[in-house]
């Protein structure tokens, strides 16, 4: 039986349309930008300190986190006024494991004599 611990770091198995999504997102490099301060942050992150980071008004920053939490790739905790943005476990390694897999789906090389 799967812990619950240990199911939070396995591979989600994205669908298409999840892929899809996830990538669309980080294609932007504002939202890019906003998931790798999440990611060194290691620990959730305020939005207040999100935004004071980057020269984007409120209303950009919270559209880029709107997008992000749809695609799936950050989770958002909110306590009362406050939100706390994180990274989904899973999702990113999910997402490279498939990009790998292409690098090595093609044909291979003729054996050099």
């Amino acid at each position: 039986m799967t812990t619950p611990s240990k199911k939070a770091h396995e591979n989600p198995g994205l669908t298409n349309a999840q892929r899809t999504a996830v990538l669309k997102a980080l294609a932007d490099p504002r939202r890019f930008e906003l998931l790798e301060r999440i990611a060194r942050h290691r620990c959730p992150l305020g939005c207040a300190e999100a935004l004071a980071e980057m020269p984007i008004s409120a209303a950009t920053l919270s559209h880029h986190i709107k997008e992000l939490e749809t695609a799936g790739v950050i989770e958002v905790r909110r306590e009362g006024k406050y939100a706390f943005l994180s990274l989904r476990p899973g999702v990113l390694e999910g997402l490279a494991s498939v990009l790998c897999l292409l690098g090595t789906a093609g044909c291979r090389p003729p054996d050099a004599k």
